[in-house]
């Protein structure tokens, strides 16, 4: 009941009550292992994510486990339970989060790292791990970020790198016991820090020279020298999603959502996500259409999403966004498909989509001249470009979103301008082949983002560009986009920067987290909320400089916070990539032949 009152006062209660249709309601019982995966973001970015629906469904299978969901409370909600003297909670039960047993954080981003601290504070459960005690619950964490996971290490027990699937229900072997008060909470820890893909910060000391540059770790348990990452070898046979939770409220991505396959072979140098989750794993197709078929019976979406890294480089794409769209034509069942690369752009796959809904369009060329490409490995053509606008203008399509990224290794005042030439190009195309009937206007909308170096990439050694150098590029586009079919938007670059620091840094920036947290940072990836001068002196008071961790580059031989994760990538490869970038060589796609990248055959059971 006072939970219903406080509902009345905030702006979004659908946020907060949980009960959506395929949630789960268990019995709970003193032996039942109580996890709460809990998104540092709001409600609608965090349902919108699909390993959440992953692994919720997963742990909801195992009889002895009760998953239930957690969210960043916006500041309505936020101020409302401090004012009376209230928890954080579930959504499923309601229970005080620190009632759980574990809780589960993602790690998507970066600047969602304060927003972890609040929610512990909010549970009245201590932020700093070493301050928690058996009674309190064991903090665990996973996602991308966690690939670098020492500036948030002080307050995390346990990471958890790579594909979860298998390494949760292994987790969940060392914690019973642990349960059932048969052994330690260190014992426990331990026995954990033995399974390969989890990484244990507190028996692993970081070790510095002078200068600040570290110098690797210092064991302080019989625990492994590196952790590999663990990766599902059988994709196809791996944990299926079979239905979805149906949320009450608009969310950033409504729509069922299937994965054709994990990794990529493109080997874009900036792209992290290319570089962890390979190799590359395909689901057979009718694995696929049975998901698909489940989860849309099961849900009621009017809007399926083919998710992957690069969803048309599926080897049966075309044969099975065909299947699809007679299968569901009828319905009205729309198919949308993520970014899409320009150099595997398929008209004919785009003809089959706009049999049903003609859904936006989305192309990342991410640099805006040929040079720039080939230093980034993107793998675009000029031709590729001018071929895309005149088969989807052709079709009728006439809004087009273009992504570019700025501050790019080498970057040249052409490369900037070639961003304009690029939307110029698109609106002129328009012009040329757009169908007779056609009444409707081209837009053009171009988005940058602020290049931010991140761990095993060719570019984890590199500068990152200062807060002035990105906005004097930014400017400077705003002089070249004026053409008034063109809308132009733009990363703020404080946050890029920030971003940049955490993504490089080591454990020693969990005192700078944890200063400008009792500042009042949060939700710092929302514009309304980040405070730059607020984390500069943070920074300040901590005797920190964040010009450490962006704009110094690092050598080759320098010891890197990440290096204790072995991601299974050799870093003679990514040197190889670096020089490969600085001379603008391109390397090519490794469905095409074997690129060296040294993938760790014991990593996957085999080659790639």
């Amino acid at each position: 009941m006072k939970l219903e009152a406080l509902l009345q006062h905030v702006e979004k209660p659908s946020r907060y009550i949980g009960g959506e249709i395929n949630t789960f309601n268990k019995a709970l019982s003193d032996n039942m292992i109580r996890f709460s995966f809990a998104f540092p973001d709001v409600y609608e970015v965090g349902m919108s994510h699909l390993g959440m629906q992953i692994i919720y469904n997963l742990l909801n299978q195992q009889e002895d486990v009760f998953c239930e969901r957690t969210f960043s409370p916006w500041k309505d909600m936020e101020d409302a339970l401090r004012s009376h003297n209230m928890k954080l909670f579930t959504l499923e039960t309601k229970s005080p989060l620190n009632n759980m047993d574990v809780i589960g954080f993602t790690l998507q981003y970066e600047l969602s790292y304060t927003n972890i601290l609040n929610i512990l504070n909010l549970s009245g459960i201590e932020l700093l791990s070493k301050d928690r005690h058996d009674k309190d619950p064991l903090i665990i964490a996973g996602g991308p970020c966690a690939y670098n996971p020492e500036p948030i290490a002080d307050f995390v027990d346990m990471f958890f790198i790579g594909e979860a699937e298998e390494l949760l229900l292994e987790f969940l072997e060392v914690y019973r016991p642990y349960k059932a008060g048969k052994i330690s909470k260190t014992e426990m820890l331990l026995n954990a820090a033995n399974i390969k893909g989890i990484y244990v910060p507190k028996f692993y000391e970081p070790m510095y020279a002078d200068n600040g540059v570290m110098v690797g770790y210092n064991r302080l348990e019989n625990v492994p020298e590196k952790i590999q990452k663990r990766i599902i070898r059988d994709f196809d046979k791996g944990f299926k999603l079979e239905t979805m939770i149906v949320p009450f409220a608009d969310i950033v991505h409504d729509r069922a959502m299937i994965e054709l396959f994990r990794g990529c072979t493109k080997g874009c140098r900036f792209c992290q996500a290319g570089m962890l989750y390979r190799p590359i794993r395909e689901r057979k197709p009718e694995t696929i259409i049975d998901n698909i078929d489940k989860i849309i019976s099961s849900t009621g979406f009017e809007e399926m999403s083919l998710a992957s890294l690069s969803t048309m480089d599926y080897s049966e794409i075309g044969p099975l966004v065909s299947q699809l769209v007679d299968k569901y034509e009828k319905d009205n069942v729309s198919l949308s498909l993520p970014s899409l690369r320009l150099d595997s752009f398929s008209i004919d796959v785009v003809r089959e989509i706009q049999k049903i809904k003609k859904t936006g369009l989305t192309f990342a060329p991410e640099a805006g001249t040929q040079r720039m490409r080939d230093v980034i490995n993107k793998g675009v053509s000029e031709e590729n470009i001018l071929d895309t606008y005149k088969s989807i203008f052709s079709l009728g399509w006439h809004r087009v979103k273009l992504y570019f990224m700025i501050g790019l290794p080498t970057e040249r005042e052409e490369d900037l301008d070639g961003i304009s030439d690029i939307a110029n190009l698109g609106t002129y195309t328009f012009k040329q082949v757009k169908p007779e009937s056609m009444k409707k206007s081209v837009q053009v909308t171009v988005s940058t983002s602020c290049f931010v170096p991140k761990p095993f990439t060719p570019f984890q050694w590199m500068a990152q560009d200062s807060v002035e150098t990105f906005y004097k590029k930014i400017n400077h586009l705003k002089t070249k986009l004026i053409n008034r079919k063109v809308v132009y938007n733009y990363h703020d670059p404080e946050t890029s920067v920030l971003e940049g620091v955490f993504a490089r840094g080591d454990r020693r920036l969990g005192a700078v987290l944890l200063e400008a947290y009792s500042l009042g940072c949060k939700f710092d990836g929302w514009a309304e909320f980040f405070n730059m001068s607020t984390w500069l002196k943070a920074f300040e008071t901590c005797r920190i400089d964040p010009d450490f961790y962006t704009v110094r580059e690092r050598s080759f031989d320098e010891y890197l916070p990440w290096d204790i994760i072995d991601a299974g990538i050799d870093k003679s490869y990514l040197v190889s990539e670096y020089e490969n970038a600085v001379q603008a060589v391109s390397t090519p796609d490794c469905r095409l032949g074997c690129t060296g990248c040294g993938l760790n055959v014991n990593l996957i059971g085999g080659a790639c």
